[in-house]
């Protein structure tokens, strides 16, 4: 039997049927910064990532805080300094030149920039800029400590798409996470950081100072 005599009998068989539109599953996109700040903040703890949601005045410790144990690290070239400057006793390593694979295995952590924040989704765009390095950065170690603005959240998937365009058009890679690396073995059993960080710390910076509670 050809493709075409297929198609024609289900069309016959549909023919008169009553047809119910699909339910929209699609989470509803929050409308305003607030509800945005909020919602990114669940769904990225959702993935058992760990948030710290800061003013701007507080992000060297909250910077600090999550490398917590660690070492040495290594930052893009780009990384504005005064996010490490609550930093005491810690290596810090720039990627200038590029740290050798061998290297960056044995960094405790990395700290980036991020692109966007996607709200409904949980995922941080980083279109590797300056402050975001190469991709190596944020694949090898075994923490990623992540600086994202409220400014930079969007609601949606689709509202990501304009602020991604001058990566895309310069030909950079964009790369979407979605809390640490994970995996399941065949019997299912969680497995983390087997194809990037076991650990990701998100630093949420609110677009104005709080008032103190």
């Amino acid at each position: 039997m050809s493709r075409e005599e297929v198609l024609a009998r289900v069309a016959a068989a549909l023919e008169g049927a009553e047809r119910t539109p699909l339910p929209d599953h699609r989470p509803a996109a929050p409308t305003g910064p607030a509800d945005v700040a909020d919602l990114f903040v669940e769904r990225v703890e959702d993935y058992q990532a760990v948030v710290h949601r800061v003013d701007p005045a507080d992000l060297p410790a909250a910077v600090a805080g999550a490398l917590q144990g660690a070492a040495r690290i290594v930052v893009p070239p780009g990384l504005p300094p005064e996010w490490l400057s609550a930093l005491d006793g810690v290596e810090v390593v720039a990627d200038d030149p590029p740290v050798p694979a061998d290297d960056l295995d044995r960094v405790g952590a990395v700290v980036t920039a991020a692109a966007v924040g996607i709200a409904v989704t949980g995922t941080i765009v980083l279109d590797h800029g300056p402050d975001q390095g190469r991709r190596a950065l944020t694949l090898v170690p075994d923490r990623h400590v992540c600086v994202v603005h409220e400014s930079q959240l969007v609601a949606d998937v689709p509202g990501s798409t304009a602020r991604l365009r001058d990566a895309v058009d310069d030909g950079r890679p964009l790369t979407w996470i979605s809390g640490p690396s994970a995996t399941s073995d065949i019997e299912l059993e969680r497995v983390e950081g087997v194809h990037g960080p076991r650990t990701l710390h998100v630093v949420l910076v609110g677009r104005e100072l709080r008032s103190p509670t």
